[in-house]
């Protein structure tokens, strides 16, 4: 199972007098990444690193140490927790000791990971949407039965005869809510797909 954060989270260590302070937080998109790197990193620091990860799309960066040794360990550490949709940014005093490619990649990667292991994690449930027409009578039945397949409402648009509604629900709960709804709406109504494999907070 694949988790994000719940909220945002820091852990702050210090190693051989370089001072690490790791700042973490659940992302949806990569403009939210970077805003949240923006915001938290310190000019006045020696480096300001950071990776992210969102589904397929990840990106990361040294700021200045060794090519591979702050933002690859960091993505690593991401994966290792199992999180997705998160956002890391270790932020670095230099102390006046070398810490060695490798000192820095456990530095940078050890960092990350406490940070996340710090956090307050939640499930990701991959699903799908799907849209549905449903008469006024019918979407007060629709809606009680939601909760029992965990499929959330994303969207409803009304009109003379009822709701559009956008469900985005767990690929194994389809057949299930297609059947609710079509003895709701005595086969009338059915779920037509929209694009697939969302992944959202359980």
């Amino acid at each position: 199972m694949t988790f994000t954060l719940a909220a945002p989270c820091e852990h702050h260590e210090t190693i051989r007098k370089s001072r690490f302070l790791a700042k973490a937080a659940p992302v949806a998109s990569p403009d939210e990444a970077q805003a949240f790197i923006q915001a938290v990193s310190d000019l006045s620091a020696t480096h300001n690193c950071w990776a992210w990860k969102i589904g397929n799309q990840y990106r990361f960066s040294d700021d200045g140490e060794p090519g591979g040794t702050a933002g690859r360990p960091m993505l690593t550490a991401i994966e290792g927790q199992d999180c997705d949709q998160v956002v890391v940014v270790v932020i670095r005093w230099f102390g006046g000791i070398q810490l060695g490619t490798g000192g820095l990649a456990r530095a940078y990667g050890g960092s990350a990971a406490k940070c996340l292991q710090s956090g307050t994690r939640v499930a990701l449930v991959r699903r799908d949407r799907y849209a549905c027409h449903c008469r006024f009578a019918e979407l007060t039945l629709l809606k009680a039965r939601l909760g029992e397949h965990d499929a959330l409402i994303e969207s409803e648009t009304f009109d003379a005869e009822g709701a559009e509604l956008v469900v985005a629900l767990p690929p194994e709960q389809h057949v299930h809510l297609q059947q609710i709804l079509a003895d709701i709406s005595r086969g009338r109504a059915e779920l037509r797909a929209l694009d697939a494999g969302q992944t959202s907070v359980s």
